[in-house]
This record gives structure tokens, sequence and C-alpha cells, in this order.
């Protein structure tokens, strides 16, 4: 099929470029060789709780100390990469630099994570201060994008922020916890109770904004959670 002169001469001024540099690629959603070879990319083995990953295979049902100590009410954090300079560099174009686009690219390479049995894609909420200020919900961006990649249904509206919350890093696992208190509430049971939902964030840091989201999910009757996000800070923020 021969291409238009209009998107000839469209596709010469502004070419496909890698969404981390800016450099040129070749197509669309494409990282350039250094981006991508800089991008650590997350799968099995992994801890059965968590999704946490492992340096070599321990059995399938090995768990890590965490959730030997504190077992998780979802079922796994199932990130596309590990939290990197590359990887910063694109969420952070996609939540301040509005490059909407990068939703679909994260969706693309996060699509290969979606359980078999998840029925229902729903993104973690920004609190309508926040919308206000920014816009747009990145996560909820990102969730739109998955669904039509996995052919899944997307609930926008399923959980809400119902308080703004201070940021968490430094407050501590109890201080988290004491913070995130009553923060989210389910707007329509009836849409989550009986579903396995596919809960849609953009860095998974401490855990516990999704945590929060796990337990008032659960509370509303969804049979299971799993996190699924593009970024994963492993090391010791992890958890």
């Amino acid at each position: 099929m021969l291409t238009s002169l209009p998107a000839r001469i469209v596709a010469l001024a502004l070419p496909p470029r890698c969404p981390a540099c800016g450099a040129v690629t070749g197509a669309d959603h494409r990282f350039c060789v250094d981006c991508w070879a800089a991008l650590r990319f997350l799968g099995p083995p992994w801890c059965a709780g968590c999704a946490l990953p492992f340096e070599y295979d321990r059995g399938a049902d090995t768990q890590c100390p965490q959730c030997l100590s504190d077992p998780p009410r979802h079922r796994g954090v199932r990130a596309a990469v590990a939290y990197g300079d590359v990887a910063r560099d694109v969420v952070l174009k996609l939540k301040y630099g509005r490059r909407l686009g990068h939703a679909a690219t994260i969706a693309r390479l996060l699509v290969r994570h979606l359980p078999e049995e998840a029925d229902l894609i729903v993104p973690v909420p920004l609190h309508r201060w926040r919308i206000w200020t920014r816009g747009y919900n990145q996560s909820a961006l990102i969730a739109t994008a998955l669904g039509s990649a996995g052919a899944r249904r997307v609930d926008l509206h399923a959980i809400k922020r119902t308080k703004a919350t201070p940021v968490l890093r430094g407050l501590g696992r109890s201080g988290r916890r004491k913070a995130l208190a009553g923060a989210f509430a389910i707007t329509r049971r009836e849409t989550v109770a009986g579903r396995h939902v596919a809960l849609i964030d953009d860095v998974y840091t401490t855990g516990a904004t999704a945590d929060a989201c796990t337990a008032a999910l659960r509370r509303a009757g969804a049979a299971s959670v799993t996190i699924l996000c593009w970024a994963r800070v492993l090391g010791s923020e992890d958890g």
C-alpha cells in the first residue's frame, strides 16, 4: 500500500522517537539501542507471593522473607521493568511532559504480564486536586491502553481516592498505613464483586498505595487483585 504524500511529509518532519531519550527510531513505541539495552525486563523466576524477582529459580512455590512474615493480600506485583534511569525518563515524560502516547508504549511491554484470569482492569486513582492540576491520571491512560492490548474490560472509576495524602517516603510502614487509612473507596461494588482485578500503577515503590487499594477491592468482594506497573523499585525501598 502506497503512503500518501502528506503522510510521508509528516513522517519526515515528525519521525518516531525513542520514548526515553528522544533519538529517532524506526517505528513508534520503539526504544533506541542504548535505551533498550539499559532496561532490565522483569519476569520469573520470582516470589510466589509478591513476584519479587529472584536471581535464580528457587522453585515455583518459594516466597521471599517479607511474604513469609507478612503475606500480601494481592497476588503479586508484576512490573515490565526495574526502575532505573530509562524507566524513570519514560514515566516522567508521561506524568509531567504530557507525552500521553507513552501509555501505549508501556502497555505494549506490560501486556505479557496480564494474568489469564484477570477480567477487570482498574487504575490506581489520583485525588481530584491532582487531576485538576495535571489534567489526567497516567495510571488510567496505561489501564486504557492495556485493556485494548489485552482485550479486557476496563473500569476507570471503580475505585476513587477520597482524600489527599502526604508524600509517603520516609514515613515507615506504620506511618504509610496510617496516612492511607480511608483514602480509597469503591464506587461500584457490583462491578468489582467476584472479579479478578488487575490494578494498574506507573511505579511500585513502597507498596503502601497498592496495598490500600487492594484492601478496598477485596472488601468490595474482588476475587483476587494482581498489581501491574511499568517499573518496580528493587532493593532497600522495595516492599
